[in-house]
Formats: structure tokens, sequence, C-alpha cells
């Protein structure tokens, strides 16, 4: 452990190094993080953003794609050949058929390099010729972000805070009875450790469609090719006086440590410390749906991503970061196209609150954060209907799995984000004056012009937070 920490260090202090000596003379690279929590468009996100930098028609807000200062924009390799290539063009392909569908969502990491040719601005801006600027953009799981929270935690913690939370979460009495058949003090037998980690993982993945964010150790619920392993073959389990050596704690105990040791820290130390800019999806409209309970461990759930910000709360990441850190990161609620725009500037500023919080429980502080609501793709129209003698402001789109057409409206979210944050921290189990309702639309046919990437909104606005002090 001690030899592995070690070397960690050296090694990124060594990259750091060699970052400094070789920059003057390399093409400058952004490497961009996505990452979202659950449903929250991952996949869409980046391939609207690619097709809208290769196409910029539709990004009047991107200072550098207005001005015209970007020249040209083209795909090439990316630099990590261990790592899967982002499918750009199968997931286009899917979103601009005749018969569009939604691409299937992230299940790894990968990788995709952006190249834009950049004509530098400024007083000597005339005398230079264009430079090329590289956006290497990082896909990875939001699930495996949380993970991050696991690293300052031991066995007996990380249980103690999952059973306590767990009674308010599906799927809860079952895995309660598989623990109640058990006793962690006993010699260990593999078939109910298999048995109990296959009640938990059920339990996760039954939270995860219920719309809670914080479901660790995020493996489970994508395990790939781990799946069945002893690393992923755990539970939480009540605490026990003095274990003997061959229980079934001792070994659960364990195996979290090797969890931690041997999937969460490779991730952080192979690609998440490497990462320049950071945006993180949130499916706000999804949690506000699923009610106060869903919201309020969303709201907990941003305090441990923005930790990973702040590395100087954990000495692993200490020593991961030297040399270089991100600078910027921005939570995006998405889907703001189920939404009137009347009502997005209620999106943003309750996405801004939950940020805020958790930036105070974070302590956070060092990278430049900001909140926006986004639609990579838009699926929807607006319109106006009357209700009750009043113009109700709707939108209306091809409802997913059929061929009709539906108008929509959600419910009217509250100008002042406590009326929503006040019940979900009280732990009420709904929404006492309102009904929040959600519909999951298709994506529509589209015909674009050329030079006109996907329609969106504030996508532009996007591309200039993370980039455009860069170009």
């Amino acid at each position: 452990m001690v030899i592995t920490t070690l070397a960690d260090g050296i090694t990124r202090g060594v990259e750091a190094v060699t970052d400094t000596i070789t920059a003057p003379f390399s093409d400058p690279v952004i490497r961009l993080g996505v990452t979202g929590l659950s449903r929250a468009g991952k996949t869409v996100f980046i391939t609207s953003l690619v097709a809208n930098l290769l196409d910029r028609g539709r990004m009047p807000q991107f200072r550098a794609a207005a001005s015209g200062a970007i020249q040209t924009a083209y795909l090439q390799p990316q630099p990590d050949d261990t790592v899967p290539r982002f499918a750009f063009e199968d997931h286009l392909g899917a979103l601009t058929d005749k018969s569009p569908h939604w691409p299937q969502g992230t299940q790894r990491i990968s990788e995709l390099r952006l190249s834009l040719k950049v004509q530098p601005s400024g007083l000597l801006g005339s005398f230079q010729g264009p430079r090329t600027v590289h956006v290497d953009i990082v896909d990875y799981p939001g699930e495996w972000l949380l993970d991050l929270s696991l690293l300052d935690t031991d066995f007996a913690t990380w249980s103690a805070q999952v059973l306590a939370r767990m009674d308010a979460r599906p799927k809860a009495a079952e895995f309660a009875q598989a623990l109640a058949e058990c006793d962690p003090s006993a010699e260990f037998e593999e078939p109910q450790a298999q048995a109990l980690a296959a009640a938990f993982t059920i339990h996760l993945n039954a939270a995860r469609e219920a719309g809670f964010s914080d479901c660790t150790p995020g493996r489970f619920l994508l395990p790939g090719d781990l799946e069945g392993s002893p690393v992923l073959s755990f539970s939480p389990l009540p605490l026990v006086d003095r274990p003997a050596r061959k229980s079934l704690w001792r070994e659960f105990e364990r195996r979290f440590e090797s969890y931690k040791r041997n999937v969460v820290r490779p991730f952080f130390r192979d690609h998440f410390s490497k990462i320049d800019r950071q945006i993180v999806l949130v499916d706000v409209l999804g949690a506000i749906h699923s009610g106060p309970r869903a919201v309020e461990d969303m709201r907990r759930a941003m305090a441990d991503i923005l930790g990973a910000f702040r590395p100087g709360r954990n000495a692993f990441l200490s020593r991961l970061f030297q040399g270089r850190r991100i600078d910027k990161v921005l939570f995006a609620a998405t889907k703001a196209d189920h939404l009137h725009h009347e009502q997005h500037p209620q999106l943003t500023a309750i996405t801004q609150s939950l940020l805020r919080d958790a930036k105070d429980r974070a302590e956070f502080s060092g990278a430049t954060t900001q909140a926006m609501s986004i639609a990579a793709l838009r699926t929807t129209v607006e319109d106006t209907r009357n209700h009750n003698g009043a113009a109700l402001g709707v939108v209306r789109g091809q409802l997913l799995g059929t061929d009709k057409q539906a108008a929509f409206y959600p419910g009217a979210l509250p100008t002042d984000p406590a009326h929503l944050l006040g019940p979900a921290r009280t732990g009420a189990e709904n929404w006492l004056d309102a009904d929040y309702e959600i519909m999951s639309f298709a994506p529509a046919p589209l015909t674009l012009k050329p030079g006109d990437g996907p329609p969106h909104i504030r996508l532009d606005k996007v591309a200039q937070f993370l980039l455009g002090d860069k170009l």
C-alpha cells in the first residue's frame, strides 16, 4: 500500500514537470470530463456538443465560433490508445435517422478528440497564424465519480450510512430480509456472500430507477467484466464487536478495501486526475418528480461530487493532483426542453441552490463553478394553451415509444427554491402543495441546414463557459 501510494505521487509529479516543459512546444490540450447522475443524458450531450462544434451555425453565444475565430474543426484519434473511442458517428446517426431514436447510454469510460484550428485574437493576433487546440472529451459514468466518497470511509462507517438511509428506498425490505437470515460474525461462506451481494445490487438498481442519486458502489450498477468477482461480492453489514478473522464481516471488510484499492483508485489515478474542465449533468426534473427524498439525496450527492474537485480533503487525491487541478466545473440541469422557457429561470435557480448547499457542505474552494439549465437536443416545441381562462405555457412533442404527439405541462416550479429544498431536508414523503409530472419524449426528426448542428438549448453557453477562455 505504501509503495503503491509513493509510486502514484512520483508518477503524477513527473507528469506535471513533463507537461510544464513541453507545453510551449506543443499544441494546447483541454481535457474535458463529462459525467452525470442517473439518466442525465451524457451520450446525447457529447454527441450534440461535438456536432455543434463541427457545424457551428447554432452557437451564437460561443464567442470563438460567432466571431469566426474557429476556422475549422475536425475529429482525429485520441491520444489514449487503451481507452475506447466514443462512438460519435453511431450516436449521431441514431439521432438524425429518418426514424430517430435515443442512443445507448454510457456503460464505461470512452474518449474523443476534437481539434479546433483557431485564429488568435488581440493586438498580436493579426501577426500570428492560426493555432490548433485539441479538446479531449472523456466520458465516464457518474456512478464512478460518486465512489470518491468511499476513499475516506471505512467499511463499518459505510455500512452504517447505507443501512441508515435504506428504509426510504425501494427493495429495502428484500435486502433487510437477506441480512436478517445471516450472522455477520459467523464463518464466511461464498454462496451466502453472493446471495447478499445480489440482493444489495437489486436494491441499488431499484433505488436508481426511483430517482435516487447516491447509489454506491458504482460498479455494482455497471459491473462490466468484474461481474461475479469477489471485488463486487459484498454488501453493508451491521456492526460486529470484535469479529473473528474468518468471519463474514471480516471478509466483506477486506473486499470493501479491495474495491477501493483495485477499482476506485485506478480510475482516479489514470483518468480523473488528468481532467482540466468538468461538466456534471443532473436530471433535476426527474428528482423533483420522484419526490423530496430524491431531491435531498441529489443535494448530498452533489456535495460528494464537489469533494472530488478539492483534493486537499484527501491525501490520495492531493498526491494525484500535483501540478494541475480542475479549474472549472459546470453543473447542468438537463431536459430544459421539457419546460416552457418561462420556467427555465426557476429550474436554474433550483440547481444553483442545490449547488450552493453542496459547496457549503464540501467546504469547496478553488475552481469556478456555475449552474445552468440546458437541453443538448431539443425534442419539443413550445405552445400556449388556455386553462381556466389563463394562458398556460406548455411544450409539445412525440411521446417515447409511440407515434402520438402530446402537449405537456409538468407543473409550476416555485420561484423560491426553498419551497422545494425545505421539504426535502425535513424528510417529507411528497410535495404537499403541488404535483410534478415528467414525460419521456422521443427525438424529433431533424432537417438540418448546411452548417447547422442539432437544435439545443444553451449548448453554446456551455461551450463558452468550459472552453471560451482557452480559445
